[in-house]
């Protein structure tokens, strides 16, 4: 069998999900730039927020992995990536461990953060753990609920580029709100994409995630409405004033009209690589509006 050819290294890469780790980048970048664009810039801050983000990154995999698997909601029949807790691969008290152990890396990475800035970022340390545990765990998983993309947008957007504005800038400004915006409606993208792929298997396992509550063909409309508004978002900001350099986005938009497209066509694993094509899209914008940022300083 291809998994007794895997290594204990090549297990736990498929614990950590590495396809989703741009989701922790692409804020942070973003984040950075803007308060860079400010005047504040500060690169030994700026890949502690990054190293925490992908810490805390990890730790939701983990949980995730470990939480559906003691919830049975993942079963044989899912259609997406191995997860190791489900499938025996790595025991399930293993994941556990390691999933408290990046928790506690990321509150150390924070603690530091928290010298720095202050009591804001206490908060969003509490914050960012409980969430953490409460995604796919605890008495009222989000993710099992229709929160899901509410969580991502509000964790990965707003919290992690605000919140790294504010660590190095040492102050908000209602630009970060703004900039804000376009990371995590993209990386929210990604979980409707997920999400979609397995409604058939999150219904019959009870899970409801928003997916399986809206069904279908408006979950593909959530996620045009998704691309669409990240994009309007630099659009509106050139139009308001600033610098042309900030329309750098707009080089993804070829994968984003052919993920328009794609949403609907594709079901089951073909999805899989649609939700690939989107977290690379998402990588892409947020790149292309860093460097807008940066070079319209």
């Amino acid at each position: 069998m291809e998994n007794e050819k895997l290594t204990k290294w090549d297990l736990w890469l498929l614990a950590i999900r590495p396809k989703t780790l741009p989701a922790a980048v692409a804020p942070v970048l973003v984040g950075s730039a803007a308060a860079f664009s400010d005047g504040f810039f500060h690169p030994l801050l700026m890949l502690a927020c990054l190293l925490g983000a992908l810490l805390l990154q990890i730790a939701v995999n983990f949980a995730n992995d470990y939480f559906d698997a003691k919830n049975n909601i993942d079963s044989a029949e899912r259609l997406g990536p191995v997860r190791v807790t489900q499938s025996g691969l790595i025991p399930a008290a293993q994941v556990k461990w390691a999933m408290a152990l990046a928790l506690v890396l990321a509150v150390l990475v924070f603690s530091y953060l928290s010298s720095v800035a202050g009591w804001p970022i206490v908060m969003v340390m509490i914050a960012s753990v409980l969430g953490a545990l409460g995604y796919s765990g605890g008495p009222y998983p989000l993710a099992s609920n229709g929160l899901g993309e509410i969580f991502v947008f509000i964790f990965f957007g707003l919290i992690a580029v605000c919140g790294t504005y504010f660590i190095l800038a040492a102050q908000l400004v209602a630009s970060a709100f703004l900039v804000a915006i376009p990371p995590g409606l993209l990386i929210t993208a990604i979980m409707v994409i997920n999400n979609l792929r397995d409604i058939d298997t999150d219904s019959r396992s009870g899970k409801k995630t928003l997916a399986v509550i809206l069904g279908r063909s408006r979950t593909i409309l959530e996620y045009r409405l998704l691309l669409l508004c990240a994009y309007l978002v630099p659009l509106v900001m050139f139009l308001t004033g600033t610098s042309y350099f900030i329309l750098m986005p707009f080089f993804s938009l070829p994968l984003a009209i052919k993920l328009w497209g794609e949403v609907e066509h594709c079901l089951g694993t073909e999805l899989n690589s649609t939700l690939a094509k989107t977290a690379k899209l998402s990588l892409m914008f947020s790149l292309g509006f860093a460097v807008g940022l940066v070079l319209g300083a």
